[in-house]
């Protein structure tokens, strides 16, 4: 996918801001900026499952964990120091369009706990059990929010599968990875649960609500997630088998996959942002479930087909990186914010990708 060239920085209100009055407004960070160290944690993943396969080496993926987890760090200390810096404590999780997202806080380590189980068993389940319970608790919170709050269903997007549809998923996949059987299949129908709940909404607002907001059509690219990580997380869970489960589980990925090819044109309208970082994740998903595949059919030609499937992915994500770096160097990757920032300013989300018209 050819990726558009930045835009010019936009202030609060979605005006375009001239350079010396880009100098005189702070950066907002958005909770989307985490869709980067999930989507380096999933191509991490793909690169493990892909060694398994081939029975290569593991420094591949754990070289990507651990960049994976750097980021990670350094987005938790930024976009903290940054929300605490602008009082949006209170209104940050209530945004109706970016709020899903903070729930990659807890999501991403919970992918990383189980690398880091198999250097240090009770690190890695210190951190499983403290990320998998913020999840769920998160999870649980926000979807009472949505339900207590008079929301507005133009500001729904496929995020919203984040706290608990792929919390509960990704939490799931790692629980039986870490060997705790009956905990997977509790956080497995967690997951499948609210899937079900969210997939009726969303699916509306995407079929027949107008469309979404240009900043946000890359998330689209989530519908892909859900089953593909519920495959990933099954074949963890039964031991990397085909059974009747994947096989369903997997028809529904495959037309997901398919679609995607279909959004190609609508995606190539959207202006580059952290919401670009969205595809990362979903992808990489997909790959490691066919490489489970792969592994499971004992396919003829998987190493060639497994190593075509993520040298791919990492190409992307690599192009993804790269476009970023540019974009930040530019100055044109962030919002921004008036300095000192007035009252009002943690709506600069909502400004930034306004709800669409009937």
């Amino acid at each position: 996918m050819k990726l558009h060239k930045t835009s010019p920085e936009r202030s609060v209100d979605g005006s375009a801001a001239q350079p010396e009055q880009a100098n005189r407004r702070a950066p907002y960070l958005t909770a989307n900026l985490f869709a980067a160290c999930f989507g380096l944690a999933g191509l991490a993943s793909a690169w493990t499952t892909l060694m398994r396969l081939v029975h290569g080496p593991d420094w591949p993926g754990n070289a990507l964990y651990i960049v994976a987890a750097l980021v990670w760090l350094m987005t938790v200390i930024a976009y903290l120091g940054n929300v605490a810096a602008q009082h949006r404590w209170k209104r940050e999780l209530s945004d109706q369009t970016l709020g899903p997202f903070v729930s990659l806080v807890f999501i991403v380590p919970v992918l990383l706990s189980v690398p880091l189980a198999q250097q240090a068993r009770g690190a890695g389940e210190v951190v499983f059990g403290c990320a998998t319970a913020l999840t769920v608790l998160f999870g649980a919170w926000i979807t009472g929010d949505w339900i207590a709050r008079n929301g507005d269903i133009r500001r729904w997007h496929p995020g919203y599968y984040l706290p608990s549809a792929a919390g509960g998923l990704i939490a799931g996949g790692a629980s039986a990875a870490l060997g705790f059987v009956t905990l997977s299949h509790v956080l497995f129908g967690l997951g499948v649960g609210s899937y079900l709940l969210l997939g009726s909404i969303v699916g509306q607002r995407l079929f027949v609500v107008p469309e979404l907001p240009k900043a946000l059509l890359p998330t689209i690219a989530i519908e892909l997630a859900p089953p593909v990580v519920a495959a990933n997380s099954w074949f963890a869970i039964n031991g990397g088998r085909v059974d009747t489960t994947a096989a369903v589980i997997s028809g529904f990925a495959v037309l997901m996959v398919l679609a995607q090819l279909r959004l190609i044109p609508l995606y190539r309208t959207a202006p580059f942002g952290p919401a670009y970082w969205a595809f990362s994740f979903p992808a990489a998903a997909a790959v490691t479930c066919g490489l489970h595949w792969l592994g499971a059919e004992r396919v003829p030609g998987a190493t060639g087909l497994g190593y075509a499937l993520v040298g791919l992915l990492s190409a992307g994500v690599l192009l993804l990186a790269a476009q970023t770096v540019v974009a930040l160097i530019n100055g044109t990757f962030l919002l921004r914010v008036p300095v000192p920032a007035q009252a009002g300013t943690a709506t600069a989300a909502q400004a930034a990708v306004p709800a669409p018209r009937p």
